[in-house]
């Protein structure tokens, strides 16, 4: 009787991007599993998506555009906010949920196999649509305020998505990796984004930083939110390089997560 052994590899190869593709009905059903789990037996559903981002704006607006008086490239502050608060929700509650995607999953793990990397991506993935659905109140506050972005600000908002979608799953796969052993990731987590948006022009511009702006900008998130105030507000001229900084930044970070997370992979399932 023949036995047969799966290992998943130490690297990353494109025989898993093969392996991802022929697996993506499951990539699409924890997708939607995702979403409909968030959103069972809530009162407003997906509205939730909008009450986040929009009650930080309101709050944001009061204490740090009302009296603290902070720049905003002559945007009207809520506008200008919330431009940032819309790109970096996702990548936040992406690279959150993400990296307690195998702790939640840990049933399936042990039981069943499938390429793990479905999993972080899936949970990257469900944060796309609350994108889309917060996104809705980003057009009535242009259309209030009287901006109307040209046709290749448009085209850049699908580039600077896709920077921090690889951003959010490079960052996630390194900490599902991490999580899976030390389960202090949790705990950590919450303090550290709540950090790292402070060193990321969310609620003020990056210009404030005048000669330490070069060091915002290895933040890949710097280069995506002040591109998309840039592409939709006009706050700027479009900056390519920054753009540029991003992409290499975010596929170092891509990088490191996908080498940790197949390095350890092999041990998911037993100490998960």
């Amino acid at each position: 009787m023949q036995t047969t052994i799966i290992k998943p590899k130490k690297i990353f190869r494109w025989n898993d991007l093969r392996e991802i593709w022929q697996y993506k009905e499951l990539l699409y059903f924890f997708t939607w599993r995702d979403l409909k789990v968030r959103y069972k037996q809530t009162a407003i559903g997906a509205a939730w998506a909008i009450f986040q981002p929009f009650m930080t704006m309101i709050v944001f607006t009061v204490f740090f555009g009302t009296l603290a008086k902070m720049p905003s490239d002559g945007v009207p502050y809520p506008i200008f906010v919330y431009t940032g608060l819309l790109f970096w929700q996702f990548f936040s509650v992406a690279l959150s949920s993400t990296s307690s995607c195998l702790i939640a999953n840990q049933s399936i793990i042990t039981k069943v196999y499938f390429p793990r990397l479905i999993l972080p991506i899936s949970s990257v993935l469900t944060q796309l649509v609350d994108f889309a659905v917060a996104a809705a109140v980003l057009v009535v506050l242009m259309f209030y305020y009287g901006y109307s972005p040209n046709i290749l600000g448009i085209l850049l908002i699908p580039l600077l998505l896709l920077i921090a979608f690889m951003a959010a799953v490079g960052g996630g796969l390194f900490l599902a990796a991490i999580n899976v052993k030390y389960r202090d990731v949790r705990y950590v987590l919450p303090y550290f984004i709540q950090m790292l948006m402070f060193i990321t022009p969310v609620i003020y511009p990056a210009s404030i930083a005048g000669k330490y702006s070069w060091i915002l900008a290895v933040n890949p998130m710097t280069g995506v939110i002040q591109n998309a105030r840039a592409a939709l507000l006009g706050t700027a001229p479009i900056n390519w390089l920054l753009i540029g900084i991003s992409f290499v930044a975010t596929f170092v970070l891509l990088g490191i997560g996908i080498i940790v997370f197949k390095k350890t992979e092999r041990y998911f399932a037993d100490i998960i």
